[in-house]
């Protein structure tokens, strides 16, 4: 059993299958890219993270800031008061 190619049939497939490799080879670089992104992404969103994290330690920082603050004009008060009634 011989089967026979014609040169146009045989020029059609060749064609089909460079064809097939260019789409491959786009394919391929198109993952590569999505996947660069994807680890910018990535990277990205963890410095967003310390960022928040950075920042959460810092409104906790102002508040203890804060309170020892509200607590030295306190006692500030306290002792002008006290030096007010000795004068």
């Amino acid at each position: 059993m011989e089967s026979t190619i014609s040169v146009d049939e045989f020029q059609a497939l060749e064609q089909k299958v460079l064809q097939t490799v260019e789409i491959i080879k786009k394919e391929r670089a198109a993952r590569a890219a999505a996947e660069a992104d994807a680890a910018a992404a990535h990277a990205e969103l963890a410095e967003l993270k310390k960022i928040l994290a950075a920042s959460a330690d810092s409104q906790t920082e102002i508040e203890a800031l804060q309170a020892e603050r509200e607590q030295v004009r306190a006692r500030v008060e306290s002792m002008l008061a006290s030096l007010d009634e000795l004068l």
